[in-house]
């Protein structure tokens, strides 16, 4: 998807503050955060939303999870606790067309 933010970033045609990257996710700091660690994990692969994953999605979806713990660990909030979030589709509040999980911390949340 040449005209979505999120692959031009993963990209890296457009620049984003990256906190971590493997060779399938990306993770960078949200321009609007609701917490002092506000930080995006999305696909570098476009998946739309949760609604569009297949089967053979599983293994990424399972290392965007697994990134949000060791992003957390490395910005020390694990002990303290964090919020996860992906918003699915229009009514959910997702906002950007592009499967992404918030990883948010470092004040108590509700």
């Amino acid at each position: 998807m040449s005209d979505c933010i999120f692959c031009q970033i993963a990209k890296k045609e457009i620049p984003a503050e990256i906190v971590f990257e493997t060779e399938n996710v990306i993770a960078f700091n949200d321009t609007k955060p609701v917490a002092p660690i506000h930080i995006l994990i999305i696909p570098k692969k476009h998946i739309a939303s949760i609604v569009d994953l297949e089967e053979k999605d599983a293994k990424l979806i399972t290392e965007i999870i697994y990134s949000a713990k060791k992003i957390a660990e490395s910005k020390n909030i694990s002990k303290d606790g964090y919020k996860l979030l992906i918003r699915v589709g229009k009514n959910g509040g997702q906002e950007v067309d592009h499967l992404h999980l918030h990883l948010m911390g470092g004040v108590p949340l509700s």
